[in-house]
């Protein structure tokens, strides 16, 4: 038996992280990320902990469906005739 394809699925890492720390909350602990300054740099590294790899991009799916909503709005606005001239 061989092993599966490995997954395409992308998640945002900042849900990831949001998921830990409610976690850890739950458990009675206070988790802090970036202390002082911009936590995406420690987020990264408990990604990175967690074995997933953090990607700008976030979560491929969103952003796809974004650029699709993007495209027919422009689609929309740009195909319709000018009717104020």
């Amino acid at each position: 038996m061989t092993d599966p394809a490995p997954s395409s699925e992308t998640y945002n890492p900042w849900t990831v992280v949001n998921v830990v720390f409610h976690h850890l909350v739950a458990e009675g602990l206070h988790p802090t990320l970036g202390e002082s300054g911009h936590p995406g740099e420690p987020a990264a590294e408990l990604l990175r902990a967690l074995g997933i790899r953090p990607a700008a991009e976030g979560n491929n799916r969103i952003n796809d469906d974004i650029q699709r909503q993007l495209a027919d709005l422009r689609s929309t606005m740009l195909d319709q005739p000018d009717e104020q001239h």
